[in-house]
C-alpha cells in the first residue's frame, strides 16, 4: 500500500478529533485496500503475539470518539506501543471509522501496534450486532465480507515478556500449553466449542471454583483456582482479558492474577463505567489510566492513574457485556454488573 495514500487515510481518520459523531469519507476501495493489506500482515505474524514491554493494552467496542480519546491519552502510535484485545465493531456508534484506523495503524507501525481478535469480530456475531448493518448503510454487503475474510485471520492471544498472557476471553479447558495457541490455523472462523471459542468467550466467574456453565450460552466460567494452577504451571505472572463492562475501567481477579481491562466510557450510552487503559512498564509494573465517564453536559474527563504489580490482592466485582450466541436468549442489560456482551 503506498505511503502517501496510507498517511492521507490516517490524517482523514484524525481529523474529526473532538468532533464526536462526524462521519469520515472513505472510500470503498481505500476501505478494501486496509482490510486485504492487514490480513497479509496478520498471517505473517504469529498466532501468539511475543511482544515487549513498554507497551499499552486497551479494548473499544467501536466507540470511535473513544478510540481518539484514547490515543489523545497515551500518545499516538509510534509514540506508544499498542495492544488491542478484540471487539473493535459492533454496538458502537462508528465501527467503520473504528476499525480502519486500527488497521491504517497497523499498516503502518507492523511491529509497534498490535490487534487480537474478539468474539465479534466473526460473521455471526457481528451480523446480528451493529456492524453488518452499518456496513450495508454506508457502503454494501461485499464490503462486511471483506472485513470477514480480514477477522479470519486475526492472532487471538499475546503474551508480553513471556510473563503477561492477553486474551479477549479468557481460559479453556482444552489449554495445555502455548504451542497450542501457536498450532491454530488460519483463516477461520470462530467454531462454536473448543479453544478458539473459549479464548474468545470464556469468562472468570467468583461463584465457581474449576469449569461453569457460561449463561452466554457459549463457552465455560472459570474460578479463581484455575487462573493459579494456569499461572503457576507456565511460569506467568498475569492474564489480561477484556470482554466485560467493568465499572472502573479495569476489575481485578483471583488476587490480581487476572484483569479485566474495558476502554469504553458509558458503554453504549446505558452504562456509566469508566473507561480505563492499562500501561505495562519495562519492569512489567502494571498502571491504570482511568477514562472518565463523561457527564452529557461535560466535556471529556481523563481520570487518575492507580499502579499495581500483578499478585497483589485486591477485591472486586466483574461486571459483564451482554453479547450471547444467535439462538440463546442472554439476560437484558440489568443494572451494572451481571449482563454480558
Amino acid at each position: 500500500m503506498e505511503q502517501g495514500i496510507l498517511d492521507d487515510i490516517i490524517n482523514r481518520l484524525l481529523e474529526v478529533r473532538g468532533r464526536p459523531g462526524k462521519q469520515v469519507q472513505l472510500s470503498e476501495s481505500e476501505i478494501r485496500q486496509l482490510c486485504v493489506v492487514s490480513k497479509d500482515i496478520f498471517l505473517q505474524q504469529p498466532n501468539l503475539l511475543e511482544l515487549e514491554a513498554p507497551i499499552k493494552i486497551c479494548d473499544i467496542h467501536g466507540q470511535y470518539s473513544d478510540l481518539l480519546r484514547l490515543f489523545e491519552y497515551g500518545g499516538l502510535p509510534p509514540n506508544a506501543n499498542y495492544l488491542f484485545l478484540g471487539d473493535y465493531v459492533d454496538r458502537g456508534k462508528q465501527s467503520l471509522e473504528a476499525i480502519c484506523l486500527l488497521l491504517a495503524y497497523k499498516i503502518k507501525y507492523p511491529e509497534n501496534f498490535f490487534l487480537l481478535r474478539g468474539n465479534h469480530e466473526c460473521a455471526s456475531i457481528n451480523r446480528i450486532y451493529g456492524f453488518y448493518d452499518e456496513c450495508k448503510r454506508r457502503f454494501n454487503v461485499r464490503l462486511w465480507k471483506t472485513f470477514t475474510e480480514c477477522f479470519n485471520c486475526l492472532p487471538v492471544a499475546a503474551l508480553i515478556d513471556e510473563k503477561i498472557l492477553c486474551m479477549h476471553g479468557g481460559l479453556s479447558p482444552d489449554l495445555n500449553n502455548l504451542d497450542q495457541i501457536r498450532s491454530l490455523q488460519r483463516p477461520t472462523d470462530v467454531p462454536d466449542t473448543g479453544l478458539l471459542c473459549d479464548l474468545l468467550w470464556s469468562d472468570p466467574s467468583k461463584d465457581v471454583q474449576g469449569w461453569g456453565v457460561n449463561d452466554r450460552g457459549v463457552s465455560f466460567t472459570f474460578g479463581s483456582d484455575k487462573v493459579s494452577e494456569f499461572l503457576q504451571k507456565h511460569d506467568l505472572d498475569l492474564i489480561c482479558r477484556a470482554h466485560q463492562v467493568v465499572e472502573d475501567g479495569y476489575e481485578f481477579f483471583a488476587n490480581r492474577q487476572l484483569v479485566t481491562i474495558f476502554s469504553a466510557p458509558n458503554y453504549c450510552g446505558e452504562f456509566d463505567n469508566a473507561g480505563a487503559m492499562m500501561s505495562v512498564d519495562e519492569t512489567l509494573m502494571c498502571s491504570f489510566q482511568i477514562l472518565k465517564p463523561v457527564d452529557k453536559k461535560s466535556k471529556f474527563n481523563f481520570g487518575s492513574t492507580t499502579t499495581a504489580k500483578p499478585g497483589n490482592p485486591s477485591t472486586g466485582v466483574f461486571g459483564s457485556t451482554t453479547t450471547a450466541k444467535p439462538g440463546n436468549s442472554p439476560a437484558g442489560i440489568k443494572s451494572f454488573f451481571g449482563t454480558k456482551v
